[in-house]
């Protein structure tokens, strides 16, 4: 950690000396979020650590015996012999429009997704608008109509919600949440803990395009390059796979904290090593080049309309195959395996033949880009 005060002018000779002048304390700052902060801060909604121990250490402890402990993409509930799934998600995006989507596709298609990654077909939503007094009308109007286009491309239908409206100052023009409720068939049994040694990790096309995208268009930033979000419903692409007879034991979407993340809490989950293969990683030149501008891993990079998916060895051609034939899956390849060395920890083979650790992130590399 690197402490950073205000640089101090020496009045005198012996002031110039570093260690004249007593330390104000006070006046140091910290770059990166600290672990211990009394007060939430953005580090805490970035989809690593510090959102792992935000929900750990005070959520689920609040929440006591009503909460169930399913901390996946979505919930599987059983009801009346069938097997619904479940999920909720809020979209706070800034800018609410950005190459290739908006907080109203945002907010049909994370959920779609979140249903899929365990294999459900999704079958309803609910939406809830917060708004911001003062947000011009017609703002609202072209984010309600993304969103029902999305919801219609994606098959589902928007059957409940609900608005509220804040004082100016309090939110930032909208706010969406979702919740969604799909259908699983009987014989899928898809979550992180099921993650085996030898089992191949897949990924359906490049990474870190969402959140390229989103930051492309925030005031003072420029790529010199046209980037558009992925944004996109997975679940056709998830059916295809699921049609294969394949045995599917892991579907991740890698949103926030992007593909580390997300393959960081599978090793946890499923206490297994797995291990990329660097150059094998589909990163393209305009996501590799605004990363490299901005200090980023594009590991850790948003997504919206990709899917990893770990499966057995020897059906891994099989899925790669269907991926390839959907139009979401054209670029699908293998990125890496699972192994029973290092189980939890993400490692990263690079193209020196070096070994690194791809690490769950702290924080946030790029705040409210979902």
């Amino acid at each position: 950690m690197r402490l950073m005060a205000e640089p101090q002018l020496a009045s005198t000779p012996e002031a110039a000396h570093p260690l004249a002048a007593p330390i104000d304390l006070d006046a140091w700052v910290c770059p990166a979020p600290l672990r211990d902060s009394p007060v939430v801060v953005m580090g805490h909604g970035g989809g690593g650590a510090m959102s792992a121990e935000l929900i750990e250490h005070l959520f689920l402890p609040a929440f006591g015996r009503a909460a169930e402990a399913q901390l996946g993409d979505a919930a599987v509930v059983p009801v009346g012999g069938l097997r619904l799934a479940f999920s909720t998600d809020s979209f706070v995006v800034k800018p609410m429009f950005f190459p290739g989507g908006s907080i109203g596709d945002l907010a049909v298609n994370g959920t779609v997704n979140d249903l899929a990654m365990v294999g459900a077909s999704p079958m309803v939503l609910s939406t809830a608008f917060i708004l911001e007094e003062g947000t011009a009308l017609a703002e609202i109007g072209k984010v309600a109509e993304a969103l029902g286009r999305a919801a219609r491309a994606a098959g589902v239908k928007l059957v409940t919600g609900d608005t509220k409206v804040v004082d100016r100052g309090s939110g930032d023009g909208v706010f969406i949440n979702t919740a969604g409720i799909g259908l699983i068939p009987a014989a899928v049994d898809i979550r992180p803990e099921r993650a085996a040694a030898g089992d191949v990790v897949l990924i359906s096309g490049d990474i870190g395009v969402h959140g390229v995208a989103v930051m492309s268009c925030r005031e003072g930033l420029q790529f010199g390059t046209a980037v558009s979000s992925d944004c996109a419903p997975l679940h056709g692409l998830v059916a295809a796979m699921i049609a294969t007879g394949a045995d599917l034991h892991v579907l991740r979407d890698p949103t926030r904290g992007g593909v580390a993340a997300s393959l960081n809490e599978i090793a946890r989950a499923a206490e297994v090593g797995i291990t990329l293969i660097e150059q094998d990683l589909p990163i393209p030149p305009a996501v590799r080049d605004a990363c490299g501008l901005l200090g980023l891993d594009p590991l850790y990079v948003a997504n919206e309309g990709k899917l990893l998916a770990i499966v057995a060895a020897e059906d891994a051609e099989r899925v790669l195959a269907a991926m390839r034939e959907h139009p979401l899956g054209r670029q699908a390849r293998r990125i890496g395996s699972c192994g029973p060395e290092h189980p939890g920890l993400v490692t990263a083979r690079t193209a020196l033949g070096g070994t690194r650790v791809v690490d769950l992130p702290i924080g946030e590399q790029l705040p409210r880009i979902c």
